[in-house]
């Protein structure tokens, strides 16, 4: 983060006296109504943080998830400037629908909400809050249905979770109910707001967001989905692999409230029956596929992500992105080095300002430019960020390579002719990607290698690749794996720490107003990183029993081929020239799927095997790098 950006702890009374002198010398009028003939750019802290209105509705979700017979309110905690509706004037909402706001908190300092002894909400997670109630915003957390304080059950992206978000979305357009009380009180209504609506959250928060933009629902104007699932069978499984060793039940688990847990066995169970580990594709699936709603999105998407995200992995993010584009939604992203991290933890100064001109525009209606500037922001070394006018880049085109086989067994060349041989491997489970990277210039008999020359020029990979294979089992089940490799000595952020790329630092810097139980001030970051010899820059898996449908998997006849194409995660990364690329197929992706039920050996046809990449300016670009 640049240094005019940096501010230390007691950027807390700078900014209180700040606010302070402006509604003292300009007033509240000058922030919402600009003078005849000028356009506002910037929206600005002109309002207390201090006297804002914290208050706590419950949402009829019109849903009766928990059965006991009558329909579920989610509570909606509040925070908004109290001198807009004085003056009879309207602010838009900031909103985040989210799990975790008792179980698990927020941020990376695992925030939770706390509450005053007659459960007024006092303290909020992350900074949201702190920065733009001031500038004339409200924030809505919403816990999400059997969470928290909210009735109902967690379905883990189901209609109880979407609703949970929407029925709020609606009550702020006027279209739906809320209480003073989770049960009885009087109803009340959003004169505040003028309906004008933002959703923002990472991981579960974010795919949230994700789910109620497809609903198309009125009102929402923007979402900001961070490191989030675009369709939760990607987040279990990938063409009929496993991902994890357990299912959507056990996230339900996790974060429902005490209440919920003692009510909800039902909705607990059709997770399980819904969810089976044969990953095969089922109507609780479709439920949770937003991707195939995509035409109904009618807000714009700032979408965020980590590309060595190994939790919500870019796959969510390149079928998002793309059914986006498809639809022609309005688009900004931000791609990282990082895993599962928030962007205010690796770049925070710059983050923050971005974020607030977004919100200014699309929410505000501030012409303030941002719309005009480079849709992508990419970091390609730590802590070094590139742009791109749009993404992927307009010349980018799919480029097929070839295997072929090479000297040694196991160990081939890769390029644009096709050629003919067979190479074999065998699974091993106690292996990873990042083991097979170490040696793809030598034979393993775990994995099948196949690499580029040395590249004389750079050559940049931006979007989602695919791999083809035709396989030949020697046993009745298999799950295969492929990956991309730049070969070559680099630093990158270390993302398989457990930090994921980031080292949490000692000192705090302030993004807002604080009060006594609501800080506005952070621990700072600074990347972690590593030397390697080889980075995997993307990645893919599949069961190869999947190979006739992506919704059903059949029992594979060993010595018969199979042929697959094998979707790889979306990635935007150069290959500097002196490095080489690798293409890497192997079978059990240690820590990323779980192992078949078997241990095959596989038989790759070379003649009908090859890789699609997205490189920029299409053979062209391949071509010069490897002549």
């Amino acid at each position: 983060m640049p240094t005019s950006m940096r501010m230390t702890i007691s950027r807390s009374s700078v900014v209180a006296v700040a606010a302070a002198l402006a509604v003292a010398l300009l007033g509240p009028a000058a922030h919402a109504a600009p003078s005849a003939g000028s356009s506002p750019r910037e929206s600005r802290p002109v309002y207390s943080y201090a006297d804002a209105v914290r208050e706590t509705v419950w949402v009829d979700t019109g849903l009766d998830g928990d059965g006991d017979g009558r329909t579920d309110r989610v509570a909606a905690d509040i925070v908004r400037p109290r001198e807009p509706a004085r003056q009879g004037r309207t602010v838009p909402v900031i909103l985040e629908a989210s799990p975790y706001y008792s179980c698990c908190g927020r941020g990376n300092e695992n925030q939770t909400k706390t509450y005053d002894a007659d459960g007024h909400v006092v303290g909020m997670p992350l900074y949201y809050d702190n920065y733009f109630v001031p500038r004339g915003y409200a924030f809505v957390a919403v816990d999400l249905a059997g969470t928290n304080r909210s009735d109902g059950c967690v379905d883990v992206g189901g209609r109880y979770d979407i609703r949970s978000a929407k029925a709020v979305v609606d009550w702020l357009g006027g279209r739906a109910r809320a209480y003073t009380a989770r049960t009885g009180g009087t109803p009340v209504r959003a004169t505040w707001t003028d309906g004008t609506t933002g959703m923002i959250g990472k991981s579960w928060d974010g795919t949230i967001a994700n789910g109620v933009a497809a609903t198309g629902v009125e009102g929402l104007k923007t979402i900001v989905p961070i490191s989030a699932i675009s369709s939760w069978y990607d987040y279990y499984f990938q063409q009929g692999a496993p991902l994890y060793g357990s299912g959507p039940d056990r996230l339900a688990d996790a974060v429902e409230s005490d209440t919920a847990r003692a009510h909800c066995a039902a909705v607990q169970q059709q997770l399980v029956d819904g969810a089976p580990r044969t990953g095969d594709w089922t109507a609780l699936w479709t439920a949770r596929d937003y991707v195939r709603d995509a035409a109904k999105v009618r807000a714009s998407v700032f979408l965020v992500h980590g590309m060595q995200d190994l939790n919500v992995r870019t796959k969510h993010l390149g079928q998002w992105w793309d059914a986006l584009a498809k639809h022609q939604v309005r688009r900004k992203i931000w791609l990282s080095q990082t895993g599962h991290v928030d962007p205010f933890d690796y770049r925070r100064g710059a983050w923050v300002d971005t974020l607030h001109r977004w919100f200014d525009h699309e929410l505000l209606g501030y012409d303030n430019g941002i719309d005009r500037e480079p849709m992508a922001d990419i970091e390609r070394h730590p802590g070094q960020w590139v742009t791109s006018r749009v993404w992927p880049p307009r010349d980018t085109s799919a480029v097929t390579l070839h295997p072929a086989p090479g000297p040694q067994a196991g160990v081939g060349a890769l390029g644009p002719k096709a050629s003919r041989g067979t190479e074999t491997f065998t699974d091993d489970p106690a292996l990873s990607e990042t083991d097979w990277a170490a040696r793809a210039t030598t034979p393993s008999p775990e994995k099948v290698s196949f690499v580029t020359p040395r590249l004389t020029r750079d050559l940049r990979l931006s979007g989602s690749s695919q791999v083809t294979v035709t396989a030949t089992p020697s046993t009745t089940t298999a799950h295969l794996s492929a990956v991309l490799v730049d070969l070559g000595p680099d630093t990158i952020r270390d993302y398989a720490d457990a930090a994921e790329g980031i080292t949490t630092l000692t000192d705090r810097t302030c993004w807002g107003a604080s009060t006594a139980g609501d800080s506005a001030c952070y621990l700072e970051t600074e990347a972690k990183t590593t030397r390697v010899d080889a980075t995997v820059v993307s990645r893919g898996w599949a069961d190869l029993g999947h190979h006739a449908s992506p919704t059903h998997g059949v029992p594979l006849t060993p010595g018969r081929a199979y042929r697959l194409t094998v979707d790889l995660a979306a990635t935007d990364h150069v290959v500097p020239a002196g490095h080489r690329l690798a293409l890497i197929v192997a079978g059990t992706d240690k820590g990323l799927i779980d192992p078949p039920s078997t241990t095959p050996t596989l038989t790759l046809d070379l003649a009908r095997t090859s890789a699609r990449l997205p490189l920029v300016g299409g053979p062209a670009a391949f071509a010069r790098a490897t002549s």
